[in-house]
């Protein structure tokens, strides 16, 4: 216990260093914080936008639902992929605008591209909403890791509000210059520790990866595949949809675009990252090789498979630096979304109620912020139960409904107006928060529909209503604002 909690503590010490030197010899005001004045070039912003592969939800979570659901688990390698086609296409020219305006957060491309600091102030707050899944996603794997390595000595909610705390003063300090060089180091490492569990876990316990899959066929007849009902194809397809059209859609994600120096930097990245997100296919194997070696997990803690396994198996020593490697998954992503969450409020919410604040004031609220959200992320992480894999899913279902008004405002000009957008997330947004907070499905509320139609993800027909609506409230608008200006005209004439 105690050498594997010393490793992780060297590493820990080492990237709260590595962030600190990380900011040396720069201005730290909000631009410099937030997107590190747009200065990173393809290497850096790929390790950022990487963070979003390889976070404690793959590691854990890619490994718990393979344990738990099987087949299904398989949705998390292809939704990045399809999300990263997109992204060829649509982040240049999300970057290019930002650039030119000078944006900092995803809100202010809202307020800018439609001209209205109301439609901001809404973004803000369902960005905010979204990405608290997220960062409990960070802080439920940050406990997992912790409480594990230490073989339970110490428990998970200490493990959350120390890690929460180190969080805290890593992003106060060192802003997304410390999230980039931790990048570095996270990466070269997880990619080693991934690919050497994922090969070494079914050759030591079943002789090969075929053999492995042999072995729970045949003690887990169909596991493999996609049920017929529940999470069957059109569930698979469906949130497969969900996901890669929110893959970008988070303020974290945005920063971390705005962070490049040029449009050729996201356009190879996007097209680098769909081979580089293969390794997830190890995690998977971890997941599967703890079946029937680590029996008996249900519900929440299948996300406990790839370190019981590994505790199961290897020394105090290896177990540190599996540990060190989850830490860091959690901290380069966490400390984006702190970032991100700190910036929209700091920004986008105080800075418009407080229009006459300076740009120094504006910053210190932003670093102010930090630890509240801290505290109240933890507060959600401790009272909730849902597993890793499926806070994912609920975060995504609720800011994908902005993704329509990004992709109609790619044009010079949006093709919806700003009433239509408006209309169309609170349409979308009203509809996931009251279906989730009702565990209702398509299911429920139609049981008598075609089973494929039932297993449709709730949140793609969310989606479906958004777009409908924010397209008739816009012709709607459009036709009152030329009536308006035809009665205007004939007056004045």
């Amino acid at each position: 216990m105690t050498t594997s909690l010393i490793i992780m503590g060297i590493f820990l010490l080492f990237t709260c260093g590595l962030g600190i030197q990380a900011k040396r010899g720069k201005d730290m005001d909000l631009e410099q914080w937030a997107v590190g004045g747009r200065g990173f070039g393809t290497v850096l912003v790929f390790l950022l936008l990487a963070g979003e592969t390889y976070t404690t939800f793959t590691l854990l979570g890619g490994s718990g639902w393979a344990y738990g659901k099987g087949g299904p688990a398989l949705y998390i390698i292809t939704y990045g992929t399809l999300a990263n086609i997109i992204a060829y296409w649509m982040l240049p020219a999300i970057w290019k605008y930002a650039k030119e305006h000078r944006l900092v957060s995803q809100t202010d491309y809202f307020v800018s591209k439609y001209e209205s600091k109301g439609l901001g102030i809404l973004v803000a707050a369902v960005s905010i909403v979204a990405m608290i899944p997220y960062l409990i996603i960070q802080l439920r794997g940050l406990g997992i890791i912790v409480s594990e390595a230490s073989y339970g000595h110490i428990s998970s909610t200490v493990a959350i509000w120390a890690s929460m705390a180190i969080l805290v003063i890593y992003v106060m300090l060192s802003g997304i210059h410390g999230s980039a060089w931790t990048a570095v180091v996270k990466d070269f490492m997880i990619l080693a520790i991934v690919v050497f569990l994922g090969i070494y876990f079914p050759v030591h316990y079943y002789g090969g990866i075929q053999d492995m899959f042999e072995s729970i066929e045949q003690a887990k007849p169909g596991f493999l595949t996609l049920p017929s009902q529940g999470m069957s194809p059109s569930w698979f397809i469906s949130t497969i949809i969900l996901l890669s059209l929110g893959y970008y859609m988070y303020p974290h994600s945005f920063s971390a675009i705005y962070s490049a120096k040029s449009a050729n930097s996201i356009r190879k990245n996007a097209s680098i990252m769909p081979i580089y997100s293969l390794i997830i296919l190890f995690v998977f194997f971890v997941g599967f090789a703890a079946i029937l070696q680590v029996p008996g997990l249900t519900g929440p803690n299948v996300d406990l498979a790839l370190f019981r396994l590994s505790i199961k198996t290897f020394d105090p020593w290896l177990i540190g630096l599996i540990g060190a490697v989850g830490l860091l998954t959690a901290l380069v992503p966490g400390s984006m979304i702190l970032m991100a969450m700190a910036t929209l409020i700091a920004k986008n919410i105080y800075k418009e109620l407080a229009p006459s604040a300076t740009d120094r004031r504006v910053m210190l609220v932003a670093k102010m912020t930090v630890p509240v959200i801290g505290i109240v992320a933890v507060c959600f992480t401790l009272y909730g139960a849902k597993t890793i894999a499926s806070l994912l899913i609920v975060g995504s279902s609720l800011i994908t409904q902005i993704a329509p008004s990004v992709l109609l405002s790619l044009p010079k000009k949006p093709l919806i107006t700003k009433q239509g957008s408006f209309a169309g997330i609170i349409t979308g947004v009203c509809i996931v928060s009251y279906l989730t907070l009702t565990n209702t499905t398509i299911g429920t509320l139609f049981p008598n529909l075609p089973q494929q139609i039932k297993d449709i993800n709730i949140g793609v027909i969310a989606l479906l209503i958004n777009i409908a609506v924010s397209v008739t409230v816009s012709a709607i608008s459009k036709a009152a604002f030329a009536k308006m200006d035809t009665k205007k005209k004939s007056h004045v004439s």
